[in-house]
């Protein structure tokens, strides 16, 4: 049974006032009006692109990390190898908000010297929106694909297994498409995302059936069990978990992931107890490829868009109103929240009022 509070009166705000409160409180949390700025509008942006997940509910938890020292404020990404198309960084536990644009920008600038760069990215804190970076690539008419680790409070199962062992490890992928708003296909290889249940938990609502197990390995719909402790039975004081999309493919995307962007970037993996640290680390792996270097930009281009015409051509199921492309979704959210404002349910919007009394600011 759910046992959170449903959301009494949900708070709307605009994004441009929401930015600096958020900036506020990670001024009075040590960080630069500069740092502040740009982390506190690369969560608004999550919010407005209608990942409530990984926007500014994330906010209480950075706190947290800062407070304990998992978290440093004002540290820039570490350059351990610069040999030219590869890159080995450090972001030695700097926002991933910051040190992730800092490790794309000088990945992005091998790419469109040397035509390609493979940019290993470790001891990053929580990088927030994937996408983000791809959509920085595909804005200087790069190719990109990313794989990343999530090492904190593993919550998501293994296919075939009983409780949490990694975490929700994104992958995404960013295409260029000339003429028009680039691919960005960007997702957990759970089958939701970790976020979007602290966001339910919080709304007080059940979530769909083959989503989540209990602390027994049982289905179940409650988000509580990767949000809190369970409070009674067999399983008081344990946690739950996810499950992976797509059975064994997702779960195979998922180990690719922690291998690739934990191991391969010298970030670690995750194969220890848990701990209650609200600091989250990222590791990613990127690969950046400059199609015009590749020699094949003109049959590039053509081909992209000729294809993409081709599916938005077809027929649309009933009840659907056009086939999209990953990506478009993002952007008509963007649209439509930027104008009507931002609605953060009660209880996210009381732990962000509560963060900000532990830093001495009051919203």
């Amino acid at each position: 049974m759910n046992t959170s509070a449903p959301a009494a009166t949900p708070h709307t705000v605009q994004a441009a006032p929401l930015r600096a409160q958020v900036a506020a409180i990670l001024v009075a949390a040590g960080s630069s009006e500069a740092e502040a700025a740009t982390v506190a509008a690369n969560l608004v942006m999550a919010n407005l692109s209608g990942h409530d997940s990984h926007g500014v509910g994330m906010v209480p938890r950075y706190i947290d990390a800062v407070l304990e020292g998992g978290l440093q404020p004002n540290t820039g990404v570490k350059v351990c190898l610069d040999s030219g198309a590869l890159l080995t960084l450090d972001g030695q536990r700097g926002y991933g908000q910051v040190v992730g644009e800092q490790a794309m920008q000088m990945g992005i600038a091998r790419a469109q010297a040397h035509g390609s760069c493979i940019m290993a990215l470790g001891n990053a804190h929580h990088l927030g929106r994937i996408g983000h970076f791809a959509e920085m690539a595909a804005a200087q008419g790069l190719v990109s694909m990313h794989f990343v680790n999530v090492l904190s409070r593993p919550v998501v199962a293994p296919w075939g297994g009983a409780d949490g062992r990694f975490g929700t490890n994104p992958c995404c992928i960013g295409v260029p498409l000339k003429g028009g708003d680039p691919f960005v296909l960007d997702f957990a290889t759970s089958r939701v995302a970790q976020g979007k249940m602290r966001v339910a938990y919080n709304e007080g609502r059940q979530v769909e059936p083959g989503y989540l197990i209990d602390p027994q390995g049982r289905p179940t719909t409650d988000p509580g069990v990767v949000v809190v402790p369970q409070k009674e039975g067999v399983g008081a004081g344990l946690f739950g978990a996810l499950m992976t999309f797509g059975e064994h493919k997702g779960y195979g995307l998922a180990v690719a992931c922690e291998l690739l962007g934990g191991a391969l970037t010298g970030g670690g993996t995750w194969h220890r107890p848990a701990d209650a640290a609200r600091a989250v680390l990222n590791g990613m792996l990127t690969v950046l490829i400059d199609p015009a270097k590749l020699g094949t930009q003109a049959a590039f281009e053509q081909e992209a868009m000729a294809f993409v015409d081709w599916l938005r051509q077809g027929p649309s199921a009933q009840g659907v109103e056009a086939v999209q492309i990953a990506g478009e979704p993002e952007r008509r959210a963007r649209q439509v929240r930027e104008r009507a404002g931002l609605v953060l349910d009660a209880t996210t919007w009381a732990e962000i009022q509560q963060a900000a009394a532990k830093v001495n600011v009051r919203l």
